[in-house]
C-alpha cells in the first residue's frame, strides 16, 4: 500500500499534538495504532480483492511469456535460416521479428500500467474502507487518534507502541462487518 498520504496525515497529527499539548491531558487523549495491510490480509473482502489483483497480474504474465516464446521462436528460426535465406526474405523475417518485439514491448508496458491503475484502484478503495472501519472501533473505544504503524514491507510511521493499542484485529473484525 501506498504511505505517502499517511506519512504527512501522521505529522500533521504530531504537529497539532505539539502545539495543543498543554490544554490536553492524559484521560483525555487516547492514542491507537493499525496495520492497514495486516487488516487488508486479514479480511474477506481484502483478500478476495488481493486474489483478484494477483490472479490480474497472473493472466497478463501468462500472455507476455507467450509472447516471448514466440519472439524467441522467431529468433531462433531467423538465425538458422539466416544463410539459406535471399536478402528480400532475410530483411522480411528481421522486419516481422522487429514488429513484433515492437509489439511486444508496448504490450508489456500497457499491462504494467494496467496493473499499477489497478493497484492504486485498490490502495485508495480500501484506505477509505480500512479508515471507515478504524474510525468506528476508535470511537467505540475512546481513541481520539489512531495511526497506521506500518510494516517491515513498507514505511514505518509508529516506531514503538504498546500492544495494547494496537485496534488491528478489532478494526479487521468491524472491516469484515461492514464491507462482506
Amino acid at each position: 500500500m501506498t504511505r505517502g498520504k499517511w506519512v504527512g496525515t501522521a505529522g500533521a497529527v504530531l504537529l497539532t499534538l505539539s502545539l495543543e499539548g498543554p490544554a490536553l491531558s492524559a484521560e483525555t487523549f487516547k492514542v491507537a495504532v493499525i496495520d492497514q495491510q495486516a487488516v487488508m490480509e486479514k479480511s474477506k473482502s481484502g483478500k478476495r480483492a488481493l486474489e483478484a489483483l494477483k490472479e490480474f497480474s497472473a493472466s497478463r504474465q501468462r500472455i507476455v511469456a507467450a509472447d516471448d516464446e514466440e519472439l524467441k521462436k522467431l529468433e531462433k528460426e531467423l538465425k538458422a535460416q539466416e544463410g539459406g535465406l535471399s536478402e528480400a526474405a532475410r530483411r522480411e523475417k528481421q522486419e516481422l521479428f522487429r514488429t513484433k518485439l515492437e509489439n511486444y514491448q508496448r504490450r508489456l508496458q500497457d499491462f504494467n500500467r494496467e496493473i499499477q491503475a489497478k493497484q492504486k484502484e485498490l490502495v485508495e478503495e480500501y484506505q477509505n474502507k480500512i479508515g471507515k472501519a478504524a474510525a468506528a472501533v476508535a470511537e467505540k473505544a475512546g481513541y481520539s487518534v489512531v495511526l497506521d504503524k506500518g510494516n517491515d514491507a513498507t514505511l514505518r510511521i509508529v516506531l514503538y507502541h504498546q500492544k495494547a493499542i494496537d485496534l488491528t484485529d478489532q478494526v479487521a473484525k468491524e472491516f469484515d462487518r461492514r464491507y462482506p
